[in-house]
């Protein structure tokens, strides 16, 4: 019995052993379980408000970008910084003339009177009356300029101008200036430049008024839709000289309104200028002068860029009205058509500019008494290219002649009120020099300046002079600022 009893004892006790093991693993595992659900639950929640953080942020930025854009809207120069520039740049040189036009001289070497002496033909020259073996420094050009932009849209240009002469002018005992320079011989300061540029007023053009340059050789902005490689800036030594329609006196200036434009904004290749101006440059002319209010001069001009833009191409006219018709002189005016070209390759770059100008009614024939169309044409060819490194070479030559109708059996005098139009002297000039250029924008240039002059008239008419010329050494020195 107690056998028994101890062997069902057993037996429960294992049983109830058992039950409880079970028990306890099964209560192990779902605590487990229940742990790592609330694991599992706690990164769901984590990621939820990241995602929720994330797009909060988004939607603040986005709100700040509208916000943003809403003020740029409103103001397009937010973020634009303007250009507000100083510049200028200064020419001159110490010269030697070494000949002048029919300028005797005595045995001494000092300059006398003559039949011809200083007969101060080409009176457009920086020369015209300097004696022979005159030698001195001199500035021939000063510049100062004010670029500002007002806004992205809109930018204004101020330039003062000084372009003295040489000072020789004598009318009688009296020592008389000329060029800019003032009573007591100090050189003066004027404004050349005073204009508003509105960027695209139509894409890819502008619209500028004020006093600014014409498209006749100089007009060269950079960052707007004017063109940049007239013949001015593409000759590239306008501190030697003017270029040829410079030279002969077509307004390089004016008091006027235009509109410069390209024809293909992307590229720049191809565009125009249109311009209308009062024909007076810088002067301030009076009430009763027929440009100020009666008359005014068109310019126009065409270019175009070629061959990957080696081969330029400008064409350019004006026509200007300049004086009404009286009892003896039919009406006046003038009218050019010009040709530039140039091609620009590695080693050299030639240029050449042809024109032809027409004066109606410009000369009065001094055997019928009649007034008679002009006829003046020019053609200037230059090259330039390095030889080293900073030291170029350049070389010129012109060719004008003022009356293609000129009648050597007669005499004219001269009625148009154009620069300093001579009818009876052909001209040629040669120029050449090297170009030392030792850091940016400083230039020096040993050079010659040679105009040979001829008259037109019979060698028997009264007032003939004989062929000469004039013949002047120079080191010129050039620099620029702030460009």
């Amino acid at each position: 019995m107690k056998k028994t009893f101890t062997k069902l004892f057993s037996a429960a006790l294992l049983t109830g052993l058992t039950v409880i093991g079970f028990s306890a693993k099964a209560q192990s595992t779902s605590l487990t379980g229940d742990a790592q659900v609330a694991k599992t639950a706690s990164v769901t929640n984590d990621d939820t408000k990241a995602d929720e953080k994330a797009k909060a942020r988004e939607k603040a930025e986005a709100k700040a970008d509208e916000k943003i854009a809403a003020k740029v809207a409103a103001d397009p120069d937010t973020a634009w910084k303007p250009q507000r520039r100083v510049w200028g740049y200064t020419f001159g040189d110490f010269y030697y003339t070494a000949h002048a036009d029919n300028d005797f001289v005595n045995a001494t070497g000092l300059p006398e009177g003559g039949a011809g002496a200083l007969s101060k033909r080409g009176g457009e020259t920086n020369y015209s009356g300097v004696p022979t073996y005159r030698n001195a420094f001199q500035f021939r050009r000063v510049y100062l300029g004010y670029d500002y932009e007002i806004t992205r849209k809109f930018k204004a240009e101020f330039l003062l101008a000084s372009e003295p002469g040489a000072n020789t002018g004598v009318n009688g005992s009296t020592s008389i200036q000329n060029g800019d320079n003032l009573v007591d011989g100090k050189m003066s300061l004027w404004i050349k430049n005073a204009n508003i540029r509105m960027r695209d007023l139509w894409t890819g053009t502008d619209f500028v008024i004020g006093m600014q340059s014409t498209p006749g050789f100089a007009l060269n902005e950079g960052g707007t839709n004017g063109p940049t490689s007239l013949s001015e800036a593409t000759w590239g030594y306008r501190s030697i000289e003017k270029t040829i329609t410079d030279f002969h006196k077509n307004n390089s200036y004016d008091l006027g309104a235009s509109l410069q434009g390209t024809f293909d904004p992307a590229t720049k290749n191809y565009g125009y200028v249109l311009m209308v101006g009062n024909n007076s440059q810088a002067s301030l002319l009076s009430a009763a002068n027929a440009n100020t209010g009666f008359y005014k001069i068109i310019y126009g001009d065409l270019w175009a860029k070629f061959l990957n833009q080696k081969l330029y191409v400008d064409i350019y006219t004006d026509y200007a009205k300049t004086a009404a018709a009286t009892a003896v002189i039919p009406g006046q005016d003038h009218s050019m058509w010009k040709i530039f070209a140039s091609y620009a390759t590695k080693p050299i770059t030639l240029g050449a500019e042809l024109y032809t100008q027409k004066f109606a009614s410009g000369v009065t024939n001094s055997t019928t008494k009649s007034p008679e169309d002009a006829t003046a044409t020019g053609i200037s060819f230059w090259v330039k290219g390095p030889i080293a490194k900073n030291v170029n070479y350049f070389l010129r030559y012109d060719s004008y002649n003022p009356d293609t109708k000129f009648n050597a059996a007669d005499s004219y005098s001269a009625n148009t009120n154009y620069g300093s139009y001579n009818p009876t002297v052909k001209e040629q000039f040669y120029t050449g020099g090297i170009d030392f250029n030792p850091t940016k924008n400083v230039h020096f240039e040993p050079n010659f300046w040679l105009v040979d002059y001829k008259d037109q008239r019979s060698s028997t008419t009264t007032g003939y002079v004989a062929p000469d010329h004039t013949l002047v050494f120079r080191f010129t020195f050039y620099y620029t600022f702030g460009k």
